[in-house]
């Protein structure tokens, strides 16, 4: 329901972006009675879709190759986040709460789980963000050949 939501949040603002960046460039031919209407193409809303900004605009910097390589990486990546985060989970979270599902329910016992969780929880939580936000959107980036990402080089 998270990832659902998440994605559902990640739509509502690319549409909004789309809607606030032509509404007025259709206003204004309208109102200049133009004869032709700047309305973007499918092709563009799509790419816009899929591209790792929030910000639309008709034309984005573009690489002049995909470097498999780099791709091929940032999916290893991931996939090593994400095993780690689950060994991290299975060996550090999971054996606290274990004993306490067979216990009588006692209020030191459930903070001692907790706080003894944190630590994972918060390495589990770095790992996640790693995974999705650097690895994950800069593999697809790479993919669409996506060169906004090096503003910094």
């Amino acid at each position: 329901a998270a990832v659902l939501l998440a994605l559902q949040v990640r739509l509502v603002m690319k549409a909004h972006s789309f809607i606030r960046e032509n509404v007025p460039r259709v206003l204004s031919s309208v109102k200049d009675k133009s004869s032709t209407v700047p309305i973007p193409r499918i092709s563009q809303y799509l790419y816009f879709l899929f591209a790792p900004t929030l910000i639309y605009r008709d034309n984005y910097p573009r690489n002049p190759t995909i470097r498999w390589g780099y791709v091929a990486t940032k999916f290893a990546q991931v996939l090593g986040s994400l095993f780690y985060a689950y060994y991290i989970f299975v060996r550090l979270c999971i054996p606290q709460f274990r004993n306490s599902s067979q216990e009588t329910f006692n209020l030191r016992g459930l903070v001692l789980c907790i706080f003894n969780s944190i630590l994972p929880g918060v390495l589990i939580l770095f790992l996640v963000f790693f995974a999705f936000l650097h690895c994950w959107l800069n593999a697809f980036a790479e993919m669409l050949r996506f060169a906004d990402r090096m503003f910094y080089k």
